[in-house]
């Protein structure tokens, strides 16, 4: 289970692509746990800590026995038999070594020489390699606990008891003292002395080396937890870089293609099988990136169809400009000098909807929506048109619920430039007479708002080129150029920003006639 780090492949050098671990996520990902681990590992310091009390205990234990064994020695009213087998008896109980000293120094008796040879200072493991390699682990692990260092345990001759710091404490202080000291087996020490009543001192030394084998063997456990926890953890963080780092260089190579100018021959993986975060992360790359590549391909498309329609009134226009310098009649130039007029006014209103066209998509992205009441932008709409005249005895009716909550959240001028729109669109359509029904119905989330004219109706093959760009179906009365065929096109492009739809259909009640139906979401819905 290895990391993806493979060295970088010809394609991820021909696009600029390093991959490092100064910048790769995975031995970012194996610190984090490492370090988790070293907390885990902090467990050594507290056995070092542990070990310290349980010294601490048996050098209190110590100082009892010894100040027990005085009292009971100076019992004996200097009995040199009875002593010597109390001291012997004492010590085969305790399993310590005693020793009992003059005021000057001097040994009287010590157990080990009466016949108990139950403590010795050299440890008899049969494994040498092992209990070196232990010896070895208790300093380095000293060290860093930085655990203070017991004194190294020699001993003494018989004739230097003072030379024990207990014996001369207990001498000068009328008091029990204890020293930990330390052994050639680094196992611990203890000497306790306790002065005797008219005898002297008394001396124990004991060995406590369970206390170093109990330590031991907590260390050796905690060593094994740690050594499969240790395991554990880098094989899954391992598989989790990979699992996260892997399908994050696949979508960064993507995206690099990308801004190097190669949508059209990238495919950002989805990664279908993935349900958590990276996987949505990719499907929403890669839907941005089918959006991008729509953009760049309506962007040319755009171009092109502009600089189509350009072409015609200039050709129009530049066939006009090279004729008047040969037409002499003024009547003839005054016809050119209509066309060039007429062409001109063409060329304005391509330019300035083109204009608008091509800011659109900006403008709405910036756009700071509004409660917007739909009812009265239409009632305003009609009331203007109304004031400047309806041509041949067309009739526009409104049938809307009175005092219906009629709003959505949007751009008020934007949202009347697409009403504005299929109301012209209506009415250029009509015939004489003709009625323009107009209706605005909430149903459930959204608000409808139905269009419907007299007119011819739209072609069931046509009712999706009417929305595009420079697609114009005009009425055969109407003069040609007269509209930029721009004027769907951008009310869909409002809508569909607005978060609604847009659609034509064909009226049910008629024969003929055209419905367009918009639907946006209502802004007076919790």
């Amino acid at each position: 289970m290895a990391p993806d780090t493979a060295s970088p492949t010809s394609d991820d050098q021909a696009l600029g692509l390093k991959w490092s671990n100064r910048v790769s996520l995975t031995p970012r990902i194996l610190a984090v746990n490492i370090f988790a681990l070293a907390l885990l590992g902090g467990g050594f310091s507290y056995l070092d800590s542990y070990r310290s009390r349980m010294v601490d205990s048996r050098v209190e234990q110590a100082s009892r026995e010894a100040r027990l064994i005085a009292q009971a020695l100076a019992s004996t009213n200097k009995d040199e038999k009875r002593r010597d087998i109390l001291v012997l008896s004492l010590a085969r109980d305790m399993g310590t070594r005693i020793r009992l000293f003059t005021d000057d120094g001097k040994m009287l008796a010590d157990s080990r020489e009466l016949g108990l040879r139950n403590v010795t200072l050299r440890d008899p493991d049969k494994d040498p390699w092992g209990l070196e390699a232990a010896r070895w682990l208790d300093a380095v692990i000293d060290t860093v606990a930085g655990a203070a260092r017991a004194p190294a345990y020699r001993e003494r001759s018989s004739d230097a008891g003072l030379d024990w710091p207990d014996v001369r404490t207990a001498q000068t202080a009328h008091g029990s003292a204890a020293t930990v000291w330390r052994a050639p087996d680094r196992t611990p020490v203890i000497t306790a002395a306790a002065p005797i009543t008219g005898m002297g001192v008394v001396m124990t030394t004991v060995n406590a080396r369970d206390i170093t084998q109990t330590v031991r063997a907590e260390r050796y456990r905690l060593g094994i937890v740690l050594l499969i926890v240790s395991v554990s953890s880098i094989l899954l963080s391992l598989f989790l870089a990979r699992t996260i780092v892997r399908p994050l260089r696949l979508l960064a190579r993507a995206a690099i293609r990308v801004r190097l100018g190669r949508a059209r021959e990238v495919v950002v993986p989805r990664l279908p099988d993935r349900s958590d975060e990276i996987g949505l992360l990719a499907r929403a790359l890669s839907d941005m990136t089918q959006a991008l590549r729509a953009r760049i391909d309506a962007t040319e498309s755009f171009a092109a169809d502009v600089t189509h329609e350009l072409k015609n009134p200039l050709a129009s226009l530049r066939s006009a400009v090279d004729s008047l310098a040969s037409v002499k009649k003024r009547e003839h130039r005054d016809q050119l000098m209509e066309i060039v007029q007429d062409d001109v006014h063409r060329l304005d209103r391509l330019i300035t909807d083109i204009s608008e066209a091509s800011r659109l998509d900006a403008q709405l992205s910036r756009a700071t929506f509004e409660p917007v009441d739909i009812g009265a932008l239409i009632q305003a709409l009609l009331d203007s048109r109304e004031a400047r005249g309806l041509p041949a005895g067309i009739r526009i009716a409104f049938d809307h619920q009175p005092g219906a909550a009629l709003t959505v959240l949007g751009e008020g001028a934007r949202l009347e430039r697409v009403f504005e729109n299929l109301i012209e669109n209506a009415i250029s359509f009509s015939p004489e007479g003709g009625l323009i029904a107009i209706s605005a119905r909430g149903e459930g989330a959204m608000l409808t708002i139905r269009i419907e004219d007299e007119g011819p109706g739209v072609p069931e093959d046509a009712r999706e080129n009417i929305f595009r760009r420079f697609h114009s179906v005009r009425p055969e009365s109407e003069a040609f150029g007269q509209h930029s065929g721009l004027g769907l096109a951008i009310a869909r492009t409002i809508v569909e920003a607005h978060q609604g739809s847009i659609a034509v259909e064909s009226r049910e009640d008629r024969l003929s006639g055209a419905r367009f139906v918009v639907r946006l979401p209502r802004g007076d819905r919790g």
